[in-house]
């Protein structure tokens, strides 16, 4: 049976509930999942907001910690035809526009264009998988809408090279200071994780609080090795910053 965590617990990825080895890591899946809760309003509400509000996008993302507890490569600018240009591609941590270690070859774009069907989707990540990538982000969900994980980070965990020694995971609302959106505003907020069979291991779900009203991202929970073992802790601490880059500051050499 899956472990529900509370906050600060930590557990050993392989062991089930009853201290158990059972559990197969040569690939993980980290689920992360989400609502928005439905703010009722009346007639002038519905009049001065235009009767639209913009979808919440909140974006899974992974910095990859050395043993300083630090992200070593940054990756590189990387330029496109069209002249757009993104930054941090290719390096330590996945996000929506480097979504593959570690040879960090795909973009949101190349990898799922819009519109792209689910199964295409899927074939996709399988491909980047069996090609030698050791983790994949399986897309953007820009909305949160729908049963299960809104996104999902896959790890290879026991291929990852040593130089890897933690996995800090985080989501952030995109826009969420120019949109005026926030956590106090999320509802069933989670981060689980699976084994290679698909296994539910562990589960940390936010209960709401108000802490989390004006926090725009949170760090979910981090993977770790320990002694040639990888364990999983519940962290669920909020940030107010909506920008990952941020955050990514305190984990970089200055």
């Amino acid at each position: 049976m899956a472990i529900n965590l509370q906050k600060g617990q930590t557990i050993d990825l392989r062991k089930n509930d009853k201290g158990e080895s059972v559990y197969d890591l040569s690939q993980v899946t980290v689920g992360l999942g989400w609502d928005v809760r439905e703010e009722k309003k009346g007639f002038l509400g519905k009049l001065f907001s235009g009767n639209k509000e913009a979808d919440f996008d909140l974006d899974a993302i992974a910095f990859l910690l050395d043993k300083n507890g630090q992200v070593s490569n940054l990756g590189r600018d990387l330029q496109f035809s069209n002249g757009h240009k993104v930054g941090l591609h290719g390096g330590d941590l996945i996000y929506f526009n480097s979504m593959t270690f570690p040879s960090g070859t795909g973009t949101s774009s190349m990898l799922y264009p819009a519109g792209t069907p689910k199964s295409t989707m899927a074939q996709r990540v399988n491909q980047l998988l069996n090609n030698g990538e050791l983790i994949v982000h399986t897309g953007d969900n820009l909305t949160g809408e729908g049963e299960g994980d809104d996104e999902q980070i896959i790890v290879k965990l026991n291929s990852l090279p040593s130089r890897v020694d933690k996995i800090l995971f985080l989501v952030c609302i995109y826009q969420g200071q120019a949109r005026n959106q926030h956590f106090g505003q999320v509802d069933n907020a989670f981060i689980r994780a699976c084994d290679a069979k698909g296994k539910e291991i562990a589960r940390y779900s936010l209960s709401n609080s108000p802490e989390f009203n004006g926090m725009r991202s949170m760090v979910f929970g981090e993977m770790y090795r320990h002694n040639e073992e990888w364990k999983f802790r519940a962290l669920g601490n909020p940030e107010a910053t909506d920008s990952f880059v941020n955050i990514l500051k305190r984990y970089v050499k200055q």
